[in-house]
């Protein structure tokens, strides 16, 4: 008695300081009507709410009475014992096993059924609308355009109560089942390989799907050398070689895209599982994806060397060096984008890897700046191409002879024979004076006569030289000038000057040297002398003398 009392004064003390609680937390207006007490704030402590606890399961729910039907039908292949699951109507119940084997098979095709979603509840769902006793697992197509609503209904034996597939379900399965499109296998194939085997497939399926493979891989292959064969004596009658090379390279992943559209096209055949069938079709289409991008890499190989067998590219090795390099580039890129297309195709999120690539590709951009401004004016120089190998140059303040283009710099051997090494991005911006291109190069000269040579004298020379120039053979007869120039302090200059029709300074210097000796000839012939530097001094005396 006295702990009776004691528990009934710990309860009212604990009653009292609840209530004491729940006024301070209390908002609105009764917490303000206390003056002593601050403002409450409800959220700083929220109260936590319970999980509702799951509700078991009872032995004769419609729940447990599906899962039973599912077993022994799908997995231990009993329909003897599937069908007390079944109502079936008055005088048919020798068609107990075979009417649960066509449900199965329709409920495989067309409902996946949710255990979960089905009531645990002896009595079912009370929330369905649907009179006591009856529920539905869901919807089968009605062979036409509808769909047909699958009910199961309380019942009882003398084993006990238990839920089964009402009477007007039952009467549609035959319906339903001659609607499915794998009917014909069904009917022949052996029960045990009509089970549920590993990935939604059937037994029966998994043994015919290396069969459907080898088919495919066989037909492939057929109509691969039946397509190379055609496509080969079209292009033989073209004037163009790159294109029976692109046929030669291409022509597996081409016979690998046949055997991948003869899969898609037995695939039907093999009744999948939608499931399964979406899956497998998204397989297909990854591996058509990865087809078309082979297809694509090996086909970089031939456009590149159709490129570097052009006149452009053949003599130049420093765009030969840019092809190969933009070749495997290219082959990168068609890779990277066929791995991400592929997965794509598979079914495989690919946002992440794109923004990742993106991110990537950004860092690289920052971090490989210089390199990426030396690779465009690689490019830049070899598609403008002031200079080749071997060239004989001026840039900025130095000449030489260009020894090597690479893809980051380029190297010149200067006359002091010093090797100089330019970024090609900045060599995109200097100022190029190549030599080597030249078609004429020009001869100039001032040839200094003495004072005292008579005017019919500087006409002999002016006209010997023309002369003698015009009838050389390499120089170019539009320019020929021989002219009295100027009359200086020490000499008569007479200016010089022809084109001489070589792009070799070599030749130009023997051609060069002819012409200075045959003007030494004119001059001596007209009786002159060349002049030299000289100057006269006049004394003149206190007279003037």
């Amino acid at each position: 008695m006295r702990l009776h009392d004691r528990a009934l004064q710990c309860r009212v003390a604990a009653a009292s300081l609840a209530l004491s609680a729940s006024l301070i937390l209390a908002p609105g207006t009764r917490a303000q009507s206390l003056p002593a007490l601050p403002k409450a704030t409800p959220a700083a402590l929220p109260s936590p709410t319970a999980a509702p606890e799951p509700v078991p399961e009872a032995p004769d729910s419609p729940r447990a009475s599906a899962r039973a039907f599912i077993d022994l039908a799908a997995r231990k292949g009993d329909f003897r014992g599937a069908a007390r699951y079944l109502q079936v109507p008055p005088g048919e119940g020798e068609r107990g096993p075979e009417l649960a084997r066509r449900l199965r098979a329709v409920l495989e095709r067309h409902l996946d059924i949710d255990l979960d979603a089905l009531s645990s509840l002896a009595e079912g769902s009370g929330q369905d609308g649907l009179p006591p006793g009856v529920d539905t697992v869901g919807n089968v197509p009605d062979g036409r355009v509808g769909r047909d609503t699958v009910f199961v209904v309380r019942t009882r034996d003398s084993a006990g109560a238990y839920w089964a597939f009402s009477r007007q379900t039952v009467s549609r399965i035959d319906g339903w089942y001659d609607a499915l499109p794998d009917r014909w296998v069904r009917d022949w194939m052996p029960d045990k390989l009509q089970r549920s085997g590993p990935a939604d497939l059937l037994w029966w399926q998994w043994l015919a799907l290396p069969v459907l493979l080898f088919l495919a891989l066989a037909v492939g292959r057929v109509l691969g050398a039946f397509t190379t064969a055609f496509l080969h004596r079209l292009f033989r009658k073209t004037p163009t070689a790159w294109d029976e090379r692109l046929l030669k390279r291409t022509s597996p992943a081409l016979t690998f895209l046949w055997a991948v559209v003869v899969a898609a096209a037995l695939l039907s055949r093999l009744a999948l599982l939608p499931e399964a069938h979406r899956s497998a079709r998204s397989l297909l289409g990854g591996l058509a994806t990865l087809a078309v991008f082979w297809a694509l890499w090996r086909s970089v190989d031939v456009w590149a060397q159709f490129l570097m067998e052009r006149p452009w590219a053949k003599d130049n090795p420093s765009a030969r060096s840019l092809l190969s390099v933009t070749r495997n580039l290219t082959k990168v890129f068609v890779a990277t984008s066929g791995v991400v297309a592929t997965l794509a195709a598979f079914g495989y999120p690919v946002a992440t890897v794109l923004a990742g690539l993106g991110i990537g590709g950004i860092a690289l951009a920052f971090g490989a700046q210089k390199t990426i401004e030396n690779l465009f004016g690689s490019v830049s120089l070899a598609a403008d191409q002031p200079f080749r190998v071997g060239d004989f140059v001026k840039i900025e303040d130095f000449t030489g002879n260009v020894e090597r283009i690479g893809m980051r710099s380029t190297q010149i051997r200067t006359l002091d024979r010093t090797l100089v090494s330019l970024p090609n991005g900045k060599l995109a911006d200097m100022r190029i004076e190549d030599f080597a291109s030249r078609d004429r190069i020009r001869f100039a000269a001032t040839v200094s006569l003495v004072y005292g040579t008579t005017p019919a004298q500087v006409r002999r020379v002016v006209a010997g030289i023309e002369a003698m120039l015009r009838e050389n053979p390499r120089v170019w007869p539009d320019t020929v000038v021989a002219r009295l120039a100027a009359l200086s302090p020490s000499s008569l200059d007479v200016e010089v000057m022809c084109w001489f029709e070589t792009g070799d300074f070599g030749e130009f210097r023997d051609l060069r040297q002819e012409a200075l000796l045959g003007i030494m000839r004119v001059v001596e012939e007209a009786g002159t002398t060349f002049a030299f530097p000289t100057r006269t001094v006049h004394v003149v005396g206190p007279t003037g003398t």
